[in-house]
């Protein structure tokens, strides 16, 4: 069984929404895109890559794949990351896309959770869900994540889109790794184990 990774930048108040720039995601009139690069650093890289070391394909809502099929085919050959991308396969899940030009993309077709599911079983390595917030939401209400892989960076904005947003299904977690940058960035890796236990100190 494939497990489903969650891999996402986040600001300390939990926003998910822009992290690459001020012009990537202004819905509800969202103002501070761009937050992430001023706050990362080469440890925050470094992990990025390790993290993609056991997958070899990618699940994108549309948002996340037009934005990355808009940059990757003519990125910078001697990033190392460009490569990866652009040979990695792409899954996308989207209700108005009818086609994906992106190199190794598969648009998925029916029921986004079943479709997930279904990938889940085949042959293979991890799956990375990038950005995807609203793609995000559905496995997460639909019990299909097995892990997050998260960049907690040392800026709080206020408002945005958040990855925990009101509605978010109770889960346990397990922590595989949490370690923190010279420059403040949280590492962390957290494995999914069911639902919250409950006790009292009483």
């Amino acid at each position: 069984m494939r497990k489903i990774i969650v891999s996402t930048f986040l600001t300390l108040d939990g926003v998910m929404q822009a992290p690459g720039g001020p012009d990537e995601d202004t819905e509800s009139g969202f103002a501070h895109g761009g937050w992430q690069k001023p706050t990362s650093d080469d440890e925050v890289g470094e992990a990025i890559g390790g993290w993609y070391e056991d997958t070899d394909a990618l699940l994108l809502g549309r948002k996340t794949y037009d934005i990355f099929a808009s940059y990757w085919p003519t990125a910078d050959p001697d990033n190392p990351f460009t490569e990866r991308m652009n040979s990695m396969h792409k899954y996308v899940a989207s209700r108005t896309l009818t086609s994906v030009d992106w190199q190794n993309s598969t648009l998925l077709e029916g029921d986004t959770a079943e479709a997930v599911r279904r990938l889940k079983a085949t042959e293979g390595r991890n799956i990375n869900v990038v950005g995807s917030g609203d793609l995000a939401q559905t496995l997460m209400r639909n019990d299909l994540v097995d892990e997050y892989r998260l960049t907690i960076h040392p800026v709080i904005i206020g408002t945005g889109k958040r990855l925990f947003a009101d509605g978010a299904i109770p889960t346990a977690l397990e922590p595989v790794s949490v370690t923190a940058t010279k420059g403040g960035t949280v590492l962390a890796v957290y494995r999914t184990t069911g639902r919250p236990t409950y006790d009292s100190y009483q």
